[in-house]
């Protein structure tokens, strides 16, 4: 007989107003404490007495579809937005010669021109959606666009980076200056994660 796996919401590593001014106290708040919440409750709802109510989070997104798809691609992809920051003291320097950022030298020509184009393609991504940096089988770093609840995990391809470009994840802190958030977010990467999660 199969274990039940139920879901619950992520602990945040830092206290609710550690990432201001980037992200607010109450965009947080709200971002976590609600939205995220909201999907945690849904999916365990729709996964009891079905095929996916003993599946680890990866697979029910790389498996599913509908309701059951976008609930668990919004937990999935929430859990490593907010794991990925950190209060500039914990910042890493995404400069010094890793793994990492020699790939992204290697895949965007510099760090200045990976960040360019990942703050384009998530102001230009039409609706709500994330933005990706994510890598191949073979270490090669992509950028792609995800709408809704899309994660680079459907593509095959390791998530490493993203930002939330669903207007709840700003709307507090900059109204619809999309571009402004996408920019602001950098000071908070806490880039010993992103590494990490490459070297996986």
């Amino acid at each position: 007989m199969s274990s039940i796996l139920l879901f619950s919401l992520i602990a945040l590593p830092y206290a609710p107003d550690a990432l201001e001014p980037a992200i607010s106290k109450e965009t947080v708040e709200y971002h976590h404490g609600k939205h995220l919440q909201t999907y945690v409750d849904n999916l365990n709802k729709l996964i009891a007495g079905t095929e996916y109510e003993s599946m680890p989070l990866e697979q029910i997104v790389a498996s599913s579809q509908g309701a059951i798809f976008n609930n668990a691609g919004q937990i999935l992809n929430h859990n490593l937005y907010f794991l990925q920051f950190a209060p500039n003291p914990l910042n890493a320097n995404p400069l010094i010669p890793n793994p990492l950022a020699q790939a992204i030298i290697r895949d965007f020509g510099s760090f200045e021109a990976f960040q360019a184009e990942f703050e384009q393609k998530g102001v230009s991504l039409f609706g709500s959606g994330w933005v990706w940096l994510a890598a191949d089988k073979d270490g090669r770093l992509v950028i792609t666009q995800e709408p809704n609840a899309g994660n680079p995990v459907t593509k095959g391809l390791k998530p490493l980076l993203t930002m939330d470009v669903w207007e709840h994840a700003y709307y507090i802190d900059y109204r619809n200056r999309r571009a402004a958030h996408l920019h602001a977010l950098w000071q908070i990467i806490n880039w010993s994660e992103i590494e990490r999660r490459y070297a996986e």
